[in-house]
């Protein structure tokens, strides 16, 4: 797919690297097609990383996307520099007046405090309300999904026994549903997070249904009725060695971490990860843009009524 972005992206030279097709914008202007715009709330600390992993995720689709990487105002971040972020970022300020086909909330390590606690939430509050009438369907993605079900259908979220955390095995419930259209039976997906959302609330809830989950790590994939909020509670997007960085990470930090399940062949953490989900990630960020987002779009997009 052609992903648009800055030309001096650095995330768009790995991306050529791998063969992706990515444009920037001075080439966009010359084709006469109708693209669509992907908003991407990166609230994670290692912005590049995530930028690289989310581009790379939707990068499987002939669907040319127009990303705009946005970042909160009121949180100041100390893994990113200030000069990436004035060069790639804007604030919701800047883009509140317009419609975004899609929009992506990412996770953030903020997942054991209180939603009311974390310094941005007021601002986040704001956003996410925001898209329920400029956005066609926003994706939200680990902590952004717990949020962003606490926000909107009064959720609360709950501390687990231990760090799930690995690569799990999940079911899918109803394969006729267009968001796991191509997906296997059973495929496996990586989790890394100390909380889970009240999952006998998201069961009951009228207006939500899942639509993969696992024995072992719970809830993966829940969808609302009216098809405009997507709640993933894992890392579909993570790469083959993010999960190995964050173990290690917590290992050189003295840590009391557990080796991710089901991810070093024979658990030895010096052999190379297996990457066991990048089919379903494609085919769940696929489906997501085409099913959700370019289907369900307007040509001239105008979900808020007070815009001329």
């Amino acid at each position: 797919m052609p992903i648009r972005t800055q030309g001096d992206l650095p995330a768009k030279a790995i991306l050529e690297h791998e063969n992706i097709f990515v444009m920037d914008e001075e080439r966009a202007t010359h084709q006469d097609i109708r693209p669509i715009d992907i908003g991407i709330l990166n609230l994670m600390p290692l912005k590049e990383d995530t930028e690289l992993q989310i581009l790379r995720s939707l990068s499987n689709s002939p669907i040319q996307v127009n990303i705009t990487f946005i970042t909160m105002k009121d949180h100041v971040s100390k893994n990113t520099s200030k000069s990436h972020l004035n060069k790639f970022y804007e604030y919701f300020d800047d883009i509140k007046d317009k419609n975004f086909d899609g929009f992506i909330i990412t996770g953030a390590p903020v997942e054991l405090m209180d939603f009311e606690e974390v310094d941005y939430w007021d601002e986040l509050t704001i956003i996410m309300e925001w898209t329920k009438t400029h956005v066609t369907c926003t994706f939200h993605q680990c902590w952004g999904a717990q949020a962003g079900l606490y926000y909107h259908y009064g959720i609360k979220k709950q501390i687990l026994p231990e760090k799930m955390f690995g690569v799990y095995d999940h079911k899918v419930h109803n394969r006729k549903i267009p968001l796991v259209r191509g997906f296997d039976d059973h495929f496996m997906a990586p989790h890394s997070r100390h909380t889970t959302s009240d999952e006998e609330a998201i069961f009951e809830n009228k207006e939500l249904m899942v639509l993969a989950e696992s024995e072992e790590a719970g809830i993966f994939l829940v969808m609302s009725t009216d098809n405009s909020q997507i709640f993933c509670m894992g890392h579909p997007e993570y790469d083959r060695l993010t999960l190995d960085k964050e173990y290690k990470r917590d290992l050189d930090k003295g840590l009391d971490i557990k080796m991710p399940v089901n991810y070093y062949p024979d658990d030895n953490i010096d052999e190379k990860p297996m990457l066991q989900w990048r089919s379903v990630s494609n085919a769940l960020y696929t489906n997501y843009l085409n099913y959700y987002v370019y289907q369900m779009t307007p040509y001239e997009f105008n979900l808020n009524p007070y815009q001329n």
